[in-house]
């Protein structure tokens, strides 16, 4: 990994929740080499095309469909042999200047040995998905998708809590086109997890406090 020399200062990251100042290069010039040096104060950063972007802790609710996630998809394909899943925290490396924590992330397990190395995910995991969060910013996540898909994920779900929907977002000629909607009553099968279908209902089911 080569030395940044980029002249560090007072960085305003860009907000989705908060505005928030951190040491480090001026916005569109950050790198992982920076990225790496983040402090671990409970925030989750982010860097795409160079610019740093940063959330705060999550909902109750938020967690509890990413729990769901893990429960109806990461620990089935984990028993069955079919790959592996992480979820945030986990740095998702893509290029010296785009790193993300998806919420959810699922690898075939014939591709795991060679994304996983060195303490990241290095390259393009099968599936990514998003819980999204009332700060979210739709430009935001709009530039996080399109990273994704420069990347190579086929598959990027987000899942909107506020209409208990589901976005599924498919690799076409390196780009995502429109995606497919499901409402809370639909099934889904994907494509990298096909003999796992998923009722997304299931992800709501039972959560104690559905706070956005």
């Amino acid at each position: 990994m080569t030395t940044d020399t980029v002249e560090m200062g007072e960085t305003m990251v860009s907000p989705i929740l908060m505005d928030h100042a951190l040491k480090g290069p001026p916005q569109g010039r950050w790198t992982i080499v920076h990225w790496e040096r983040l402090p671990d104060d409970g925030n989750r950063y982010e860097i795409i095309d160079g610019k740093l972007y940063m959330t705060t802790a999550p909902s109750a609710f938020h967690q509890w469909i990413v729990g769901a996630f893990i429960e109806h998809l990461g620990v089935p394909s984990r028993q069955r042999g079919l790959g592996i899943w992480f979820t945030a925290p986990i740095g998702v490396l893509f290029s010296q200047r785009d790193a993300i924590q998806p919420d959810f992330l699922f690898i075939r397990a014939e591709r795991a040995a060679e994304l996983v190395r060195d303490r990241r995910v290095r390259g393009a995991p099968d599936l990514v998905v998003e819980v999204l969060s009332p700060g979210n910013n739709t430009e935001e996540m709009a530039k996080k998708r399109a990273m994704c898909a420069r990347g190579g994920v086929p598959e990027y779900i987000e899942v909107d809590p506020a209409t208990r929907s589901l976005a599924i977002f498919h690799l076409v000629d390196g780009a995502y086109g429109e995606p497919a909607m499901y409402a809370e009553a639909q099934t889904i099968s994907l494509a990298c997890l096909a003999d796992l279908p998923l009722r997304i209902a299931a992800l709501f089911a039972g959560a104690p406090d559905t706070t956005l």
